[in-house]
């Protein structure tokens, strides 16, 4: 029987724990699981060390914890050799919904049981960091930075002030370099990803597709506030891709150097850098993923 290692954050309430039962159970059904619920990045390293012969490590969990188990396979060498799969518990499921995996856990976790396995694109950024969904420079993870002080204090409301502040600050002047073609200006945004979905559900990049070897990148040059608000205007509706002011291709590499920008990965904030690159590596991660659905 195979042998297959779900991890799942040992933070989860009880609610959680149920379910995450229940979708032990049905993965139960298709091989031998071992579950382990692990503390910080530190401990899942060391939890997949362990395991070195694990036919397919299961995130049980959101984008956040898909994205902390691919890169933990990837710092120890182990992709695409080690397959991985998702069951979605989180709040945003971004790329749950781009692979279109039923939204209760457990018919998730039935689905994959019966599943198939299935290579498709990976990208990695210059600091080895993996984008299993989404990356992007400019307003939106300039937002999230600023909602991280009072978040604890205003939930959603925080990210919701925080983009409205960004919209009267100076643009990011940068190069933009997309395969062999460079474009420069003062930036709203850059995006790269694989998957189509941001924060819970907005369409980011509604094009992408997570097996055609290269990511989809949008680009929205946007110097003067009317530009920005139009442009959070397209994107609440999903026009961005056909605005005049706004950039969107597929590519294999892109690179943004110029003013220091911050950068959102799969939800996760880093530093302000003054360059950001991002390669795509076709086939670079193989995920058991449904029979039917988009995924399939």
């Amino acid at each position: 029987m195979n042998s297959w290692l779900a991890v799942s954050n040992a933070g989860a309430g009880s609610s959680d724990e149920t379910v995450i039962q229940e979708a032990l159970g049905a993965l139960r059904h298709a091989a031998d699981v071992e579950h382990v619920a692990t503390k910080d990045p530190d401990h899942l390293a060391r939890t997949l060390a362990e395991h070195p012969d694990v036919d397919l490590v299961v995130a049980m969990g959101g984008d956040g914890s898909l994205h902390a188990v691919v890169q933990a396979l990837h710092d120890a060498g182990r992709l695409p050799g080690t397959a991985v799969g998702l069951v979605p518990l989180g709040t945003g499921n971004d790329f749950a919904r781009t692979l279109e995996l039923d939204e209760d856990p457990v018919s998730a976790a039935r689905d994959l049981a019966a599943g198939v396995e299935r290579d498709i694109d990976l990208i990695v950024d210059d600091h080895d960091v993996v984008v299993v969904n989404a990356a992007h420079v400019g307003i939106g993870a300039e937002a999230a930075a600023r909602a991280e002080p009072v978040k604890w204090a205003l939930g959603p409301l925080a990210y919701v002030l925080g983009a409205l502040s960004t919209l009267f600050t100076r643009s990011a002047d940068v190069h933009v370099t997309i395969d062999d073609r460079t474009l420069s200006g003062h930036i709203a945004q850059v995006a790269v990803g694989n998957g189509r979905f941001v924060g819970g559900g907005g369409e980011l990049l509604p094009h992408a597709v997570i097996d055609d070897g290269l990511m989809d990148v949008a680009v929205a040059f946007a110097a003067r506030v009317p530009q920005r608000i139009a442009y959070a205007l397209h994107l609440r509706r999903g026009t961005h891709p056909d605005a005049d002011f706004v950039h969107y291709t597929r590519a294999t590499s892109v690179k943004v150097v110029g003013d220091a920008v911050r950068c959102t990965t799969d939800g996760e904030l880093t530093e302000m850098r003054t360059e950001h690159a991002w390669n795509v590596t076709p086939g670079g991660l193989r995920m058991r993923l449904p029979k039917t659905g988009a995924s399939a």
